[in-house]
């Protein structure tokens, strides 16, 4: 998902500094420049901000989540542009294809990927 704060990018995307705690600061800084009307100047996304900034600390959350829980296999995806609700129906996919990914991420083995995110099938940047 792409932040484009320098900052929160910067600290969304240390894999080995990043806690919880941290995730919340940079959504308590986005929520402050949020009410204050500052998003723009403060270099947070300009369309969908509360959507992105969400998607991103989600995403980034699944980092903290496989480091504490390493028996188990969690990873995120972008299924990719699907023709669902959400999307008006406007998407590339099908469910069909948009679940592809997700079930070959439901099924990895014991020894598999944890803690990435996948764009589709491939693992991809968290924060670009």
């Amino acid at each position: 998902m792409y932040i484009s704060s320098e900052w929160a990018r910067g600290v969304l995307n240390d894999a080995e500094g990043l806690r919880e705690e941290i995730i919340e600061e940079v959504l308590n800084e986005f929520l402050k420049d949020f009410k204050e009307g500052s998003i723009g100047t403060k270099g947070w996304p300009p369309l969908l901000p509360a959507y992105k900034v969400s998607k991103a600390a989600l995403n980034s959350y699944t980092r903290t989540l496989a480091k504490k829980y390493p028996t188990f296999r969690i990873n995120c995806v972008f299924p990719g542009f699907v023709k669902t609700d959400l999307t008006n129906n406007n998407g590339k996919l099908g469910a069909e294809k948009g679940a592809e990914s997700v079930v070959m991420l439901a099924l990895v083995p014991d020894d598999g990927p944890s803690g990435l995110f996948f764009d589709r099938k491939e693992v991809a940047s968290f924060v670009e």
